[in-house]
């Protein structure tokens, strides 16, 4: 097996931290099994765990964890191997490496990073993330680590209040430390409020090399919206510095600072202190030579395209992103992918730190600054922008601590910070998803390829738009539910709907696009944080995914169709967090609990995509768990189709007073799920239902023109462009070989290929909390993808395209 690494920095990157996921078929990778990784015949350190397995016990999906030397200016590729158990593995010599360590002494965890790594304590009950931190040359002592803090909209002020941490992952290269904890006001007054915000803090550490990331997840764990005013983390100078978050009137980032490299702002000359601001590396150097260290180097840099830094001797420097600042600068990253880098360094005699907040203006509001008592992280700035976030919300923000020398440049400083935005991500050949069975059949023979049809996909995914903001960031509004007022005059979320992350995956295991990755990531993280309620007095609601509704969350509602598991599965499978399976399985039990309420328990009182949505995704968990849980209520679901079609002779709807219609999406919906849990499950009896249903659509639903209509009334019936139905097309080929169901499809497929747009980002403007870059809605592609995907693999099979 290969890994690929595309071309992409112009340094070497020496034991670079890397991962991937391997898939496999059943029985080809066992216990007592292990993945081998060579780089030029040498083995590297590896670090695995399985995210998914067989009912065998054999696994599905291997996360895997190296170490990678990666050239300069080139591609690079290596070898991977599965090792039997008692085999001797294909390489030669191992790669020397000194590994990472975790150990529990009582309640107290202690890292050791090895040699060049970090070591550092946590405990549990602290109000402090770390209890030390050492990194070879300092010792930074747990009064020097300040929050993140929290104040709210009312002025109130909250610490720390840490509870029992636990390693969710741990081996030789990394290890991912989780603690939960609540928001502990610092004014109690006659006692603690009924409901808190809480937190989650997770801590990243890796084998011999020298940063840390921080991940901390604010969740509103209270029955009212929370105005998070500021958010601060501080790295302190001494334990007896000010802690001092606040900004200046000056510190928007666009201060007429000069742009393109090598030129110095107004006023500003290379040789000549106490600030320094440029533009580019090129009078770095210069500078450096310049800086007096006894009184510590600050420093904060921000790029779009070449970093712009601003270098203090001694004095304060700071940066912020807000609204204003995004619209106005031109950026042509897609920024799911990069935007640029956000950072704040303090340096000394002996060295020091810098913090750099991962995607800082997609995530807007941010600040960073550095003065002599610290480095501040602000992942909310107090007055810049307004972030609000509902009852049950959550938002994980994430930031970089790169403690480093005195000699170490601010070349490497940046460039680190580069790459820890923008990483190495690589990838393996789409052959063994094919091989391995675990994604639908969407793998065409290379020989097969039309690339007007791989071009049409790759548009469709990249011709969303983009909506920047802490809140916003990995999802996008959907015009025409606004336009049509569902939001009562405010923009309508889409909140993922038709599952925009699983639709990325399958892309990215088609083509290896790293971009078709850094989607899904984005749009998954905002799901798991922003769409999902994660606190609520109400069981129909937690745990649940909201419906796309103004504000995310607000007047929204749980329904069984508009909640989906398995692009959160493909995020795990693809990035090992944990915390994408948690939430696949948070949202399974809400499904359960939602399929026992009155408006499921009578056939056809509501539409086929709200039950066939609940079989696709209890089906999906029980492939990932093998928990018959999952499928109990199946055969009850099914048998409501069938006394559904006895009864009304299809699938039909309510939809007027009087009224009850075909709608054809909705029904493919439906068929698409039945065939998923006919595929695990095989019945003739299933089986003749799925095709009954896809006969009444065509007996029905097509037009004389070749396209289906959108919905069975005189006012509605207009030309329909539903991909979805092109699955249910297909699900009957493929159940019957019959070619009249692929020939049914040809006018919408074609009508959606050459129709796919674009992916220029468009315009941009502040709308609400955001800044909305114009673009379809995330659904469009996310409805398309599975079934242009398995129609065109179907036609290139049958010879008919």
């Amino acid at each position: 097996m290969k890994i690929h690494f595309p071309k992409l920095y112009r340094y070497d990157r020496i034991k670079e931290h890397c991962y991937v996921a391997f898939p496999f078929a059943k029985g080809e990778f066992t216990e007592g099994d292990r993945i081998a990784v060579y780089e030029d015949g040498v083995e590297m350190p590896v670090q695995s765990k399985v995210t998914a397995r067989y009912a065998d016990g054999s696994a599905r999906y291997l996360f895997v964890r190296f170490l990678a030397d990666l050239p300069a200016n080139a591609k690079k590729d290596l070898a991977a191997e599965v090792v039997k158990q008692g085999a001797i593995p294909g390489g030669g010599r191992q790669k020397a490496f000194s590994a990472l360590h975790v150990s529990r002494e009582g309640g107290t965890l202690q890292v050791d990073g090895g040699a060049g790594g970090l070591r550092f304590a946590v405990s549990d009950g602290a109000e402090r993330i770390f209890d030390y931190l050492e990194d070879g040359r300092k010792r930074y002592e747990a009064e020097q680590f300040e929050g993140p803090y929290l104040t709210d909209g009312n002025g109130a002020c909250y610490s720390l209040a840490l509870a029992e941490w636990q390693v969710q992952e741990e081996g030789p290269l990394v290890a991912v430390l989780r603690c939960h904890g609540i928001c502990m006001p610092v004014e109690k007054g006659e006692g603690l409020p009924e409901e808190l915000p809480g937190f989650e803090l997770k801590l990243t550490a890796y084998a011999e090399k020298p940063w840390v990331e921080i991940s901390y997840r604010l969740i509103n764990e209270t029955s009212a919206p929370l105005h998070a005013a500021s958010l601060v983390f501080a790295l302190k100078t001494d334990p007896s510095a000010v802690y001092d978050p606040s900004l200046s009137e000056r510190h928007s980032v666009d201060k007429g600072d000069s742009v393109g490299e090598g030129s110095m702002a107004a006023g500003a000359n290379p040789l000549e202190g106490p600030l320094y601001e440029t533009t580019g590396v090129k009078f770095l150097p210069q500078i450096e030579q310049r800086v007096q260290m006894a009184g510590g180097r600050t420093c904060v840099g921000s790029s779009n395209y070449k970093t712009n830094f601003s270098i203090g001797e001694g004095i304060a420097v700071e940066r912020v992103v807000d609204a204003k600042h995004l619209v106005g600068e031109a950026n042509e990253h897609f920024p799911e992918v990069f935007y640029g880098t956000f950072f704040t360094d303090y340096t000394d005699a002996e060295g020091d730190v810098c913090a750099t907040i991962y995607q800082a203006q997609q995530n807007y509001p941010k600040a960073v600054k550095a003065d002599t008592t610290g480095i501040y992280v602000m992942l909310v700035p107090e007055g810049v922008d307004r972030v609000e976030m509902q009852p049950g919300m959550s938002r994980e923000q994430r930031f970089q601590l790169h403690f480093h020398s005195a000699q170490e440049t601010l070349t490497e400083i940046d460039n680190r910070s580069l790459i820890y935005q923008m990483p190495d991500k690589a990838w393996v050949d789409s052959r063994l998803f094919k091989e391995a069975g675990v994604m639908p059949d969407i793998f065409v023979d290379r020989e097969k390829i039309n690339y007007d049809v791989e071009i049409g996909l790759i548009a469709k995914c990249d011709g969303h738009g983009r909506s920047y903001g802490m809140l916003n960031f990995g999802d996008t509004p959907d015009m025409n539910y606004t336009k049509q007022g569902r939001g009562k005059g405010r923009l309508v979320w889409t909140n993922n709907e038709y599952d925009y992350p699983h639709a990325c995956a399958l892309l990215y295991a088609r083509t290896g696009e790293r971009r078709f990755l850094d989607y899904m990531i984005a749009a998954g993280s905002h799901w798991m944080d922003v769409d999902v309620c994660h606190y609520s007095k109400d069981p129909l609601l937690m745990g649940g995914q909201w419906e796309h509704t103004r504000g995310h969350c607000v007047d929204g509602c749980m329904v069984c169709s508009h909640e989906w598991v398995e692009g959160l599965l493909d995020y795990y499978h693809f990035t090992g967090d944990e915390r994408a399976l948690e939430t696949a399985l948070g949202i399974g039990e809400n499904v359960r609990r939602l399929l026992e309420t009155p408006m499921y328990q009578v056939s056809g009182e509501s539409n086929a995509r709200e039950t066939g949505w609940a079989l696709r995704t209890l089906t999906a968990l029980y492939i990932e768990t093998n928990d018959a849980k999952w499928v109990e209520k199946a055969d009850w679901i099914i048998g409501h189709f069938e006394e559904w079609t006895e009864e009304y002779g299809g699938w039909i709807a309510p939809y007027t007073d009087n009224t009850a219609v075909r709608v054809g999406f909705m029904i493919s919906v439906a068929v698409g799920s039945l065939m998923r849990y006919y595929r695990v499950f095989p019945s003739e009896k299933l089986k003749v239902l799925i095709l009954s249903a896809v006969d009444d659509l065509m007996d029905n639903c097509l037009m004389d023109n070749g396209l289906f209509y959108y919905k069975e009334l005189p006012s509605l019936n207009r030309l329909g462009n539903n991909t979805l139905l092109l699955e249910a097309m297909t699900i009957a080929y493929e159940l019957t070989g019959d070619r009249k169901y692929l020939e049914a499809g040809k006018a919408t497929f074609w009508s959606n290929i050459s129709n796919a747009g674009g992916g220029a980002l468009g315009d941009k403007s502040i709308v609400e909390d955001a800044v909305i870059v114009k673009g379809g809605p995330t659904k469009n592609f996310a409805q398309s993808m599975v079934p242009l995907s398995v129609y065109y693999k179907a036609m290139t099979d049958a010879g008919m395209l």
